[in-house]
């Protein structure tokens, strides 16, 4: 603080700054969360440029979306598929984008567990089902109500986190920020599976025993984007109709928004606008 947050903007170019070149004015662009790196470090030239220790983040180090007008650098922002409009086009800002990256860290897993069934996971679900993998859902215990829109959408299992699977998974992506998910995926998970962590907050992870690793199961945390991953999800995006199923909030009810978000009020993703 202060700070405007927002990390997902959908918007048009009302003004260019000296030298852009990328976007024309009145085009619609998408600001993601990464909004600069220093371009020169060691983790930025080996192409992970999500981890630069001077990274920008858009609604954290530079004013965001919640606002009428937003700066950002052309270099960091994406053309946007002409299939989706605002609403369904901002929530692949973030929950889009971070959870293709995490799900990018399970390569080759037929049958994938996601832990938190919000705005990446039911995304990610999506692209997983397109792709032919199988998909099992885990949420809050006795959250029957996420658990039938993860059916809906076509997943072969729906449940609570502290429940075992029907079948051992190939691969599980942790949304929910809870510390305790991390032993219970790993002994959902097969041998060789790999278990990825995708927010950027959790709870302690509590202990757990060393055979819940063994087996040459993979624990691996995900962090922030690079822009080859907007691109390359962006790309799947194009050729998978994905449902963002958008809430719409106008942005003078921002905090109504985010309290319906903590309470579990919806499915899908809480949009603001501007009219």
């Amino acid at each position: 603080m202060p700070v405007v947050p927002g990390h997902e903007i959908v918007g048009r170019v009302v003004a260019r700054g000296a030298g852009v070149a990328r976007f024309r004015q009145g085009e619609r662009v998408g600001v993601p969360w990464l909004g600069g790196t220093c371009g020169h470090c060691l983790q930025c030239a080996s192409g992970r440029e999500n981890l630069c220790d001077e990274a920008v983040f858009t609604g954290c180090h530079r004013d965001g979306g919640y606002a009428r007008f937003a700066t950002a650098d052309e270099r960091y922002c994406f053309a946007l598929p002409d299939a989706y409009d605002d609403l369904h086009a901002a929530p692949l800002l973030c929950a889009g984008l971070i959870g293709y990256r995490a799900y990018a860290m399970a390569p080759g897993a037929a049958r994938l567990g996601l832990y938190g069934f919000g705005a990446a996971a039911h995304l990610i679900a999506q692209v997983a089902l397109a792709e032919g993998r199988e998909v099992f859902a885990f949420t809050r215990p006795g959250d029957d109500r996420s658990q039938a829109f993860a059916r809906a959408l076509g997943c072969a299992w729906a449940g609570g986190s502290d429940e075992r699977p029907p079948a051992p998974l190939d691969g599980a992506l942790i949304f929910a920020p809870v510390g305790s998910l991390v032993p219970a995926a790993l002994a959902a998970s097969r041998k060789g599976a790999t278990v990825v962590c995708a927010g950027i907050h959790m709870s302690d992870v509590p202990s757990f025993p060393y055979e819940l690793l063994w087996g040459e199961r993979v624990l691996r945390s995900v962090a922030n984007l690079t822009r080859g991953d907007g691109e390359a999800f962006l790309a799947v995006a194009a050729r998978v109709k994905l449902d963002a199923r958008p809430v719409p909030y106008r942005l003078e009810n921002a905090n109504e928004a985010l309290e319906d978000l903590r309470r579990g009020a919806f499915d899908g993703a809480a949009v603001l606008t501007m009219r």
